[in-house]
């Protein structure tokens, strides 16, 4: 086979084994994508904030709080959201004339990083409004979607949150003499982990950010029989040697627009989740998907739209990997999304009537007409088998 076409991408001897012990992962064959840069600029530590722009605040801030927010900062311009760890906010909401996704903010190890990553990119440091502290470098991914790297922010102190449950487990008993009763209560956010992202570059995209930020992968998907064509979707953790990260911070994937696809906030426990969900429902907003376990990340989920129509997520119970893995590659399908739960929703896919879907077909005839992106007839083909599997 071909050597992948990595340009800049080295391979990493003496790491650890392919996590190859669950379904139809497995390791990659000679020749693909090492799943990491040789020398990447600088490493990142961890993803630190998502910033959108929305016509309502109110309506913004009334679900958030549902969903398991608590508000940090709101003036008539901006809705800050955190979550019980301290840290910086998870979301930053801008009043604008429409909703929109503007970018992800990753956190540096220290401004040191920034004065390299600014160097090596031709722009420069500037500081975060007062609200937030510390500085910024914004760049541009190849996708156009802004992408800021910050250290040095002010954090917030952390918050009292929900304690996960007490559980007995056979003969393991944890509560005697106790009774189990999770209110229906908001679900109790403590963190951002990860946001999902659809390109229609997506191994330009993949490369810049494993050589800008130093991130690895973790997993790799392919569409089924389209493998030696290279993958189309990787969930990809910060690099920090040692030191155990989520599965995924960042997760890209190969379709025919630039768009935000979802979003998920960590909460306690399975109890938390679905008592949270419940809350969610009596208020009258709309589950996705769920309530299941994913396959990659291995995390328990639910999925819900907010307001305006984006996807977000609860999760508990996340894969925590050091830098050691090597990425596990399987064949991607909508039946491979979790372990158990109720099947992948067509609102979920993307494929429900509406504005949404709509867009995305007409995201489909433009990437079709054009010569400057890596979405065509063949990945058409591969996509809709995807959501037929």
């Amino acid at each position: 086979m071909a050597a992948h076409p990595s340009a800049g991408l080295g391979t990493h001897d003496g790491h650890h084994g392919t996590h190859n012990d669950l379904h139809s992962e497995q390791g990659a064959l000679p020749g693909e994508h090492p799943g990491r840069a040789a020398n990447p600029v600088i490493k990142v530590h961890d993803i630190a904030w998502l910033e959108f722009f929305k016509p309502d605040l109110g309506r913004a801030e009334t679900f958030a709080q549902a969903f398991g927010f608590v508000t940090s900062h709101r003036d008539a311009r901006e809705l800050h959201l955190r979550g019980t760890q301290a840290g910086a906010p998870s979301v930053i909401i801008r009043k604008g004339s429409r909703s929109r996704f503007l970018g992800p903010a990753f956190r540096a190890a220290d401004t040191r990083d920034l004065l390299r990553l600014a160097q090596a990119t031709d722009t420069r440091v500037h500081p975060l409004p007062q609200t937030l502290g510390g500085s910024v470098v914004d760049l541009l991914d190849p996708s156009g979607l802004r992408v800021r790297v910050v250290a040095d922010t002010d954090d917030l102190p952390a918050l009292s949150g929900q304690e996960p449950q007490r559980l007995n487990f056979g003969g393991d008993l944890d509560r005697v003499n106790d009774t189990q009763r999770p209110p229906c209560e908001p679900a109790g956010v403590r963190r951002l982990g990860h946001v999902v992202l659809q390109t229609t570059s997506y191994l330009r995209t993949l490369n810049w950010y494993l050589e800008h930020l130093g991130l690895i992968v973790s997993d790799f998907l392919y569409y089924e029989g389209q493998r030696e064509r290279g993958p189309t979707m990787s969930f990809i953790r910060c690099d920090r040697g040692n030191t155990l990260t989520d599965h995924h911070t960042l997760a890209l994937t190969l379709g025919p627009s630039d768009r935000y696809v979802h979003s998920a906030y960590e909460v306690s426990d399975l109890d938390a989740l679905a008592a949270g969900g419940e809350h969610l429902l009596d208020e009258g907003y709309k589950r996705s998907w769920g309530i299941g376990r994913h396959i990659l990340g291995s995390q328990i989920f639910d999925y819900w739209r907010d307001p305006d129509g984006f996807l977000v997520e609860h999760f508990a119970d996340s894969d925590m990997f050091d830098s050691s893995l090597e990425p596990g590659w399987a064949p991607m399908s909508a039946s491979g999304l979790a372990q158990w739960g109720p099947p992948a929703t067509k609102d979920f896919l993307g494929m429900a009537p509406g504005r949404e879907s709509l867009a995305e077909l007409r995201s489909i005839l433009r990437a079709l007409r054009s010569d400057d992106n890596e979405f065509d007839l063949e990945r058409l083909r591969g996509l809709l088998k995807v959501a037929t599997s």
